[in-house]
C-alpha cells in the first residue's frame, strides 16, 4: 500500500435526500468514511439504508444534499475516470460476444486494435474462460457472465473498484467460487474497493475493513479492522476462531437496531 499524504478515497459529512411525491427521505446523514490508497473496505446494513445510495455518490451518479466526496484529494464532480462499477446485473452488452465486452474498455481508451485483443484473451484466461471469447453473453451461465463482467472491469484498470453486491444473484457455491478467484485477482493487482454486500462472512473474507451502517437514514454505525492474514482462503478462512470472532460482533452491532 503506497504511503500517500490523502486517502484514495474520502467523504466528509456526507448527507443525501430524496424528494418522492412531496416528501422528503433522508437516506444518508452524516456519513464519514475514508478507503486508502490499496484497501479493500465492505459496508454491510440493513436493506435501504443507504448503501447502494453510497456508491451512487461515489460514482457521480447522485449529487448530495451536503458534504463532500473525494477521489484522490479532489472533489468529485460528474462521474470520475477513475471509477469502475461492477453490479449486480452483469451489464454485458447481449449484441457484443465476450471478447468484445471485454475489450470495450480498451477500445474507449484509444489501444490498438491488436492490443485490445491480446488484454481481452490475457483477461479472460485470468478469470477462466480461455476459449469463450467468441461466445455471446445468452450463452453462458450466470457465474460466466459474472467472470466476463470482472475481466471488463479489470480491463479498465480503474483506481478504485465500486462493486454493489456483484455475487448476489449466484447460486451459494458459484457465489463461492467467484468469490474466490476474484479475490485472488484483487491480491494480484491490489487496487482500492469499496464493496457493498449484506453478506457479512463475505465481507469478512474478503475486506481489510467491515462498515456497519444504521437502519435508514444510514449513518455509520461501527468499523472493525480484519486481521487475518493475507493471502487467505476464500472459503476456508470462515472456519478461523478470529474470523468466528469477527463474525459475532459484527453481527452483534447489526442486530442491535441503532
Amino acid at each position: 500500500m503506497e504511503n500517500n499524504s490523502h486517502p484514495k478515497l474520502e467523504i466528509r459529512d456526507l448527507r443525501v435526500e430524496y424528494d418522492s411525491k412531496g416528501q422528503r427521505t433522508v437516506a444518508l446523514e452524516n456519513v464519514q468514511l475514508k478507503v486508502e490508497d490499496g484497501e479493500f473496505v465492505s459496508v454491510v446494513g440493513p436493506s435501504g439504508c443507504g448503501k447502494s445510495t453510497l456508491l451512487k455518490v461515489v460514482s457521480g451518479l447522485l449529487k448530495p444534499a451536503g458534504g463532500h466526496a473525494f477521489l484522490d484529494d479532489q472533489e468529485i464532480q460528474g462521474v470520475p475516470s477513475q471509477v469502475g462499477m461492477v453490479f449486480q446485473n452483469d451489464a454485458l452488452l447481449p449484441w457484443k460476444s465476450v471478447i468484445d465486452n471485454v475489450r470495450l474498455p480498451l477500445e474507449i481508451k484509444g489501444f490498438a486494435k491488436d492490443k485490445q485483443l491480446e488484454e481481452a484473451n490475457r483477461l479472460l484466461k485470468m478469470v477462466g474462460l480461455d476459449g469463450f471469447g467468441s461466445y455471446h453473453p445468452k450463452e453462458l451461465s450466470g457465474g460466466m457472465r459474472k467472470r466476463v463482467a470482472l475481466a471488463r472491469t479489470f480491463a479498465y484498470d480503474p483506481e478504485i473498484y465500486l462493486m454493489d453486491e456483484p455475487f448476489g444473484p449466484l447460486d451459494a457455491q458459484t457465489r463461492v467460487k467467484i468469490g474466490e478467484e476474484f479475490l485472488q485477482l484483487w491480491e494480484n493487482v491490489g487496487k482500492s474497493v469499496l464493496f457493498i454486500t449484506h453478506d457479512i462472512e463475505e465481507a469478512i473474507a474478503l475486506s481489510d475493513r467491515v462498515i456497519v451502517m444504521t437502519s435508514r437514514p444510514g449513518r455509520i454505525k461501527a468499523e472493525f479492522k480484519v486481521n487475518l492474514q493475507r493471502p487467505r482462503p476464500f472459503y476456508e478462512i470462515r472456519f478461523d476462531p478470529e474470523f468466528k470472532e469477527l463474525q459475532k460482533e459484527i453481527w452483534a452491532q447489526m442486530s442491535d437496531g441503532e
